[in-house]
């Protein structure tokens, strides 16, 4: 019997959203269930408020995610990405909507979307104001999930952090990755189903499963205190197409980065992804972070205070290279040094 979609279930279900999202940050003024969001913006902050808009999903990983019961774990990777993408622009992360497409709606696990999608916004001093939970059983099938988020932000015009400043001498600093983050899961999950057993494979203490599903990194704790000082001159979030394809999108037409590769501390789950793939190091590199999860650039002068500052906050951060004249383009140089 085909199946229909049940409007006394999703009643029900959204219903129960409103215990988890309202009265939750008293800057959503109306309850669950209302046509749109109400989000008090304090404008009076501001001279020159600049809205910074996104709109992220969590890849093929949630397809790993959800076959392992990492429910939670994925909504914390969507929401950290979606936040990453927002504040490489020097922004403050204010409100996010999600999206929720299925070919069957189950309460239970609607509600642990919502709720771990809430959870990891308030994490970052922002609020998941409500969103999109939709049934669609011709389109794709009971059992599946297909989660999506946008977010608005907000940052002073005059604080904008865009890559304009970036100059030669400049130095780029790694902000470590927690592993894959969202990007690379086409090939690992390939892996998986090629060779089940990798999943249990140890990696450093860990099995390659739990490396794998290991939840991207949030860097906004890390960088929200150095912003007003203006010590950043870009932020490029390393993600699909790995740091050639990331940083050269906020470089200025007249410099390039000069990358020593040498410098990278990948953790032990790229190792393991090279020597089960056995894909060349130039793909490995377009496909994976490969431990940088943040690229950012700064002045020479002010190097040491923002390593100071992400030391301090407990990120792992390093130099990795740095800017000199060209034509917009990352060039990269040595090799990554893999661990086992």
């Amino acid at each position: 019997m085909k199946y229909r979609v049940n409007i006394d279930v999703a009643n029900k279900t959204k219903a129960g959203f409103g215990k988890l999202l309202d009265n939750r940050d008293p800057r959503l003024l109306n309850k669950v269930g209302a046509f749109s969001s109400l989000f008090l913006f304090d404008v009076k902050r501001f001279t020159e408020p600049v809205l910074v808009l996104k709109t992220e999903e969590p890849g093929s990983k949630q397809v790993l995610a959800f076959a392992h019961d990492r429910i939670e774990s994925v909504c914390q990777d969507m929401i950290n990405h979606l936040i990453n993408d927002c504040i490489v622009m020097g922004a403050e992360p204010l409100a996010v909507q999600d999206l929720i497409v299925c070919g069957q709606l189950e309460k239970t696990i609607a509600t642990r979307i919502v709720a771990a999608c809430a959870a990891a916004c308030e994490a970052q001093n922002c609020v998941l104001t409500g969103g999109e939970t939709t049934e669609q059983p011709d389109i794709v099938p009971a059992g599946t999930y297909i989660l999506g988020s946008s977010i608005v932000g907000v940052v002073e015009r005059s604080r904008i952090i865009d890559g304009s400043l970036i100059a030669p001498g400049d130095v780029v600093i790694a902000l470590s990755s927690s592993g894959p983050h969202t990007n690379g899961y086409t090939l690992i999950r390939d892996l998986l189903n090629r060779d089940p057993a990798l999943a249990k494979q140890d990696v450093a203490g860990t099995s390659f499963l739990d490396a794998v599903l290991e939840p991207h990194r949030c860097y906004y704790g890390s960088l929200k205190d150095l912003f007003p000082l203006k010590l950043i001159s870009g932020l490029a979030h390393i993600t699909g197409g790995g740091i050639r394809e990331n940083l050269d999108r906020i470089l200025p037409h007249t410099v390039d980065a000069s990358i020593n590769l040498a410098l990278y501390r990948p953790a032990p789950i790229f190792g393991a992804i090279r020597a089960a793939s056995q894909v060349s190091d130039h793909e490995m590199l377009r496909a994976f972070n490969l431990g940088v999860g943040m690229a950012l650039v700064c002045g020479r002068a002010h190097e040491a205070e923002v390593l100071r500052h992400l030391r301090a906050q407990g990120q792992e951060a390093y130099a990795i290279g740095e800017i000199v004249p060209g034509t917009g383009k990352v060039e990269c140089r040595g090799l990554v040094a893999y661990g086992a």
